[in-house]
């Protein structure tokens, strides 16, 4: 996770992380847009579920529903920054 973090001073996320994780990447550099579009077309349940959490940031709740439903994932309730840590500390092991 320190790596992780260590990262965000970066340009550009690290080519080799899965799209949920270079979404996360974005996101937490404020840029919600790109972290989108990074994974609104993926259909696997991770990037589903970094999806439910843009859009809790974003606020639109009943879209953040859905997608946590496609995710498998309860709706989150804690912060969103704990929310963040929790989805990449699950990720970062799935990293290739």
């Amino acid at each position: 996770m320190a790596e992780f973090r260590a990262s965000l001073a970066d340009a550009a996320p690290d080519a080799t992380l899965s799209p949920p994780l270079a979404a996360l990447w974005w996101a937490a550099k404020g840029e919600w847009d790109q972290a989108h579009k990074i994974v609104q077309d993926e259909s696997d349940a991770n990037s589903a579920w970094v999806h439910a959490y843009l859009h809790r940031v974003e606020g639109d709740l009943g879209n953040a529903g859905y997608w946590y439903r496609q995710a498998g994932q309860p709706v989150a309730k804690d912060s969103l920054e704990a929310e963040w840590q929790r989805i990449v500390s699950t990720l970062l092991p799935q990293r290739t």
